[in-house]
């Protein structure tokens, strides 16, 4: 069994065709076939079922692929790292983050990598929750991870700095002249919701933070980005809950930021299934170098909960 044969397996079941896998990996199509011949002799059971139109995975073929997608995304891993470390051109770096922190944070630290290393080219992928971030990380997909601390540390973890989640306000409220509030004074205020809302204690993180303070939060607009919702609640169409950093990147001063009291704040790592070296442990310190720079408010007591984006 060979790294080539599994990724050749892999492409066939991606493109789910030999014919179009063949044209993807630059080979002949009985080249192909012979090879996908021989990995099925190798485990010793047809992992492909051929069809008229096209291929389907048997059983074996099923249990296998996951670890065969590993295999071949760690192979493409390792070369980014090496090729980066080098500052070779053509090197990778791979990013995996949530939206609100690709909006909010990254900008800053993408320029000034470009600006330093213009040779390592990044890549950024963008995930919903931070359990979609944990298992992209778990997969090979990307080098490093930058989110919610992972409930399940995947090798090395590195402590970035604590976010914290505000409250957004149009300018016109009837609090746009104050910089606290207490849950209980919105009982009876309309809210802009977003999917990516953490999940804390095996609730919407809002409905939580809510029924701790007596009452259920009316929900006027559901939105599928926290961006999104930032942009609804400063135009007045309900109070929304959002990262600081966010708010700030996605409307600036268009908005009056509300901090909750008591604050609500989690803390952010970058994460990898090996230690960072090289390129990725450049990045590592730029990150906590921009995040530092950030002027985070003076810090005063605050009740701590744990956030994640997903039922524990």
């Amino acid at each position: 069994m060979s790294l080539r044969q599994m990724e050749y397996f892999v492409t066939v079941v991606h493109e789910a065709s030999f014919t179009r896998a063949a044209e993807a990996l630059h080979v002949t199509q009985p080249a192909l076939s012979h090879q996908i011949k021989a990995l099925e002799k190798s485990v010793g059971g047809a992992l492909l079922e051929r069809m008229a139109r096209g291929v389907r995975l048997t059983a074996m073929g099923r249990a296998f692929l996951p670890h065969a997608e590993l295999a071949v995304r760690s192979a493409a891993q390792a070369r980014r790292a090496a090729r980066a470390t080098a500052g070779a051109e053509g090197g990778e770096l791979h990013v995996a983050t949530l939206h609100s922190l690709a909006v909010g944070v990254l900008p800053d630290v993408f320029a000034r990598w470009r600006a330093a290393r213009p040779r390592v080219l990044l890549r950024l992928h963008e995930y919903a929750t931070a359990e979609a971030l944990e298992e992209a990380v778990q997969r090979g997909t990307a080098d490093l991870a930058f989110g919610p601390e992972p409930a399940d540390r995947p090798g090395t973890v590195v402590p970035v700095g604590e976010e914290e989640l505000v409250l957004v306000v149009p300018f016109d409220d009837r609090l746009a002249g104050r910089t606290t509030v207490t849950l209980p004074e919105l009982a009876d205020r309309p809210w802009v919701r977003c999917a990516m809302e953490p999940v804390v204690h095996g609730a919407r993180f809002l409905d939580w933070a809510c029924g701790r303070a007596g009452f259920g939060p009316r929900t006027a607009v559901w939105t599928e980005h926290t961006s999104t919702a930032v942009r609804m609640a400063a135009a007045g169409v309900g109070v929304c809950a959002a990262p600081a950093h966010l708010v700030r990147g996605a409307v600036g001063e268009d908005c009056v930021i509300l901090t909750p009291d008591p604050a609500w704040k989690r803390a952010l790592a970058v994460y990898a299934r090996v230690p960072p070296t090289g390129a990725a442990e450049a990045f590592v310190d730029l990150l906590r170098a921009t995040w530092a720079e950030l002027g985070a408010p003076p810090q005063r007591p605050y009740e701590r909960c744990r956030l994640s984006t997903g039922p524990r």
